[in-house]
């Protein structure tokens, strides 16, 4: 299923989180996504290690990139939630350090660039 049509009016956001390293931040952040009825939130500054991608509970979807060395520092890192139509749209997705996450969705009609 796209994500983007001519016909449907999606909201994309983002947020500097200032830090994900909280226990339940990740559910409240989801929780903020949901109220303002946003697809896809960018945010930076997680402060998480590492590269992967975590289903929350409530049915969200976590990309996230950090600092890929061992015993990194919680600094910096980047990340995407996903609602369940992105989920749906996802065609993949790459991490490129812990600043940039690029992600690609199926869209009806032109490219957009």
């Amino acid at each position: 299923m796209p994500l983007l049509t001519t016909r449907a009016t999606i909201y994309l956001g983002t947020w500097n989180v200032r830090t994900m390293w909280d226990t339940g931040r990740a559910f409240q952040i989801a929780a903020e996504m949901r109220r303002y009825n946003l697809e896809v939130l960018g945010i930076s500054e997680t402060h998480w290690t590492q590269v992967g991608q975590q289903r929350l509970t409530s049915g969200e979807l976590l990309l996230y990139s950090g600092h890929e060395e061992e015993n990194a520092p919680h600094t910096k890192g980047v990340a995407l939630m996903l609602s369940k139509q992105a989920q749906n749209a996802l065609i993949g997705w790459k991490s490129h350090g812990p600043r940039i996450i690029k992600a690609s969705f199926k869209t009806k009609g032109r490219a957009l660039q």
